[in-house]
């Protein structure tokens, strides 16, 4: 599938890195209007930290993370409110406040970031959950709820303020197949009726073929990427360890 609209994040130049470790570098690439896109990787290649950066919770030690046009880095005031509005995150572990029920969690972004008075805001909130299929959930606190739910509570919530992005942290971590499956399901679904752009981290090949309009891969030796394009073309890549990452093989074995 071709790129379905203009870039609506560009990240360019970028080095990250913690004290005086370098963990990516010469990082980038553009992430279009309506895409679903997978950044992948083994562990501690730096997927979370390039998400991080991307949403502006660390800023890098060079280059620049445009968010539809405004960078991330340099924002403040109104210009950064402007862009957190764009975006909608929704971490691994979900990040619910367990003593709040769903409406609650939900509504708590609301007062937030709009101005909409306590019966809109709850207007809003079930709606969101309703988007997720969890109208019926809307009192229950998150330790009532399954993992899947849990996931779908957290997309609910990044929904809130009616973002442009969702950025989705390893969405399928810890789930069953089938409940991953139906997770995928969702995101496609929210795709198209929302006309959404997501960004998911993730190393979950099942959902990546599933979901995925392009992706890149990260490499934890060379701290960059080492492939990008559609997941299913890069099953036959002529780099060894890229063909090893999609086709989910151990050193030393051969494809039968």
């Amino acid at each position: 599938m071709m790129p379905k609209g203009e870039p609506i994040i560009e990240v360019k130049d970028l080095t990250a890195g913690y004290g005086d470790m370098v963990i990516l570098r010469d990082i980038h690439f553009e992430v279009h209007t309506g895409e679903i896109f997978g950044i992948l990787g083994g562990s501690g290649c730096g997927k979370s930290t390039l998400l991080k950066h991307m949403i502006g919770l660390v800023p890098p030690r060079k280059g620049i993370v445009l968010i539809d046009g405004i960078d991330m880095v340099t924002a403040r005031g109104a210009d950064r409110v402007a862009v957190l509005k764009k975006i909608g995150v929704s971490y691994q572990s979900g990040a619910l406040f367990g003593s709040m029920t769903l409406l609650e969690n939900i509504s708590l972004v609301l007062e937030e970031f709009t101005e909409l008075p306590p019966e809109a805001i709850a207007m809003v909130a079930r709606m969101r959950l309703k988007a997720v299929d969890l109208q019926d959930a809307a009192y229950k606190l998150p330790s009532e709820l399954s993992g899947g739910m849990k996931k779908r509570a957290a997309i609910a919530r990044a929904l809130a303020v009616d973002p442009k992005i969702l950025f989705l942290d390893e969405p399928s971590a810890g789930l069953d197949p089938i409940t991953a499956a139906q997770l995928d399901r969702l995101i496609l679904d929210l795709s198209d009726s929302l006309q959404l752009t997501f960004v998911i981290v993730t190393h979950e090949l099942s959902s990546i073929f599933a979901v995925t309009d392009r992706v890149i891969l990260l490499e934890k030796q060379h701290k960059t990427i080492i492939a990008r394009g559609k997941a299913d073309e890069l099953r036959e890549s002529d780099d060894p360890a890229v063909r090893q990452f999609f086709n989910r093989q151990a050193d030393g074995i051969r494809s039968p």
